[in-house]
């Protein structure tokens, strides 16, 4: 099947946005990380850096090395190469999460709304398979595409100044993993341990676009024995394959 050719649209005078659709999705996600891996192995000559997000790939770029209109022309035939040829090996990590109580301060009330229980909604959030879509916001706030749709729920209309580093929330149709403290309108379900960026850690950032995702409950005992661990430089994810 003939892939949809990309919306080439300007972004100030060094960038382009390559935009793959209007909504959220799947194809989109692939499509965006197939052209970033394919622009990190045969770099084009003027690019900068690349920035992907869920339908759209943000190519920052010299102006005096390449214009706009060669570098959308060759943008747009590589978008056009199948994705099996851009994929490379996937990562699948297992990150704890200690679900509800001082870590999760949203549980019950988010069970309330979605007319469930706190239990059955840790057993479903828990189950889920998920998929780093992007990287934003701050740095390591990983966004993930894959949560159960009968987990959606609306953020929340008073969003809070300051939420803890390692939250696990969820709003609208998604799910993250929030890692330095800071403002958030999301529903916060638990917290991890897991520093998915860390200054002075080899590597920096954990997670990248592309890995796969799940989430395995702990206790309180385990979380602060483990986020001792995680402060010290460990990586308490377990990498379960690559």
């Amino acid at each position: 099947m003939a892939l949809t050719t990309p919306r080439m649209l300007p972004s100030g005078d060094s960038a382009i946005t390559v935009d793959f659709g209007r909504e959220i999705s799947d194809e989109s996600s692939r499509r965006v990380l197939a052209l970033d891996r394919l622009l990190s192995a045969a770099p084009i000559v003027g690019v900068r850096e690349t920035v992907p997000t869920y339908r759209s790939l943000l190519v920052h770029y010299d102006p005096e090395q390449i214009g706009f209109g060669s570098l959308a022309e060759q943008l747009t035939q590589l978008a056009q190469q199948p994705i099996e040829t851009a994929t490379t090996a996937q990562r699948r990590w297992r990150i704890p999460v200690c679900y509800g109580g001082e870590h999760g301060i949203d549980l019950e009330d988010a069970a309330a709304t979605l007319n469930t229980t706190p239990d059955a909604l840790i057993a479903r959030h828990a189950s889920g398979d998920y998929r780093v879509a992007m990287i934003g916001f701050t740095p390591g706030w990983s966004y993930l595409s894959g949560l159960d749709p009968a987990l959606a729920i609306p953020r929340r209309q008073a969003p809070r100044l300051l939420t803890p580093a390692g939250t696990i929330s969820i709003g609208g149709v998604q799910t993250g993993v929030q890692c330095l403290p800071g403002p958030s309108g999301w529903h916060l379900l638990g917290r991890t341990p897991v520093r998915t960026y860390q200054l002075h850690r080899d590597p920096i950032f954990l997670l990248e676009p592309g890995d796969s995702i799940s989430f395995s409950p702990i206790d309180a005992k385990q979380f602060v024995e483990q986020d001792r661990a995680a402060e010290a430089g460990e990586i308490v994810a377990e990498l379960v394959a690559a």
